[in-house]
């Protein structure tokens, strides 16, 4: 009978354990798809923010200048809900702008266009980068969140599944081959 106890007990305490352990993993996924979200939201920032001083730089033609300053307006003020879709309007914007013909032949003629062209290059890098980043997260968390053990004692509490965040991010083709 003691012995039985003791088995019993012992499975009892081995269970916890597994089922605490699982329980921190959940929130360690969390904490990190929370700073993955931070990470992508400052770098697209980050392009809005480099993408503007360019449109107001007066280097590029006035139209180019008005249509790109427009397309980072749009992606700095979307909402939650329109915030993919102009992002993505973005990405497109950059790349009819920078894809120009001698388009960085003219801006590279000078240090600050030069320095600018540069800017532009990492941020549009590092924005590709944050994305994979944070979507990668998000299908951990989501593989996690799902598995039935987190689902029958509510691990993750009444969190939804994370969403991805899919845009088009592709670079310009004239900053990709720096």
């Amino acid at each position: 009978m003691t012995t039985t106890i003791l088995v019993v007990g012992a499975l009892v305490v081995l269970l916890a354990v597994y089922v605490s352990w699982r329980a921190g993993r959940l929130d360690r996924l969390h904490i990190r798809l929370e700073l993955a979200r931070e990470s992508l939201d400052a770098a697209l920032v980050r392009r809005t923010a480099v993408s503007l001083e360019l449109a107001a730089s007066r280097m590029l033609d006035p139209a180019t200048s008005l249509v790109l300053a427009a397309a980072a307006h749009e992606a700095r003020t979307a909402g939650p809900e329109e915030r993919e879709h102009a992002e993505s309007d973005l990405s497109r914007t950059l790349r009819a702008v920078v894809d120009q013909e001698r388009f960085r032949d003219r801006l590279a003629g000078t240090r600050a266009g030069s320095d600018l062209l540069e800017e532009l290059g990492a941020a549009v890098a590092k924005v590709l980068y944050a994305r994979r980043f944070y979507n990668n997260a998000v299908g951990v968390t989501r593989t996690a969140q799902r598995r039935w053990l987190a689902r029958t004692l509510r691990l993750a509490g009444h969190t939804a599944y994370p969403e991805f965040f899919e845009i088009d991010d592709a670079p310009p083709t004239a900053l990709a081959a720096e």
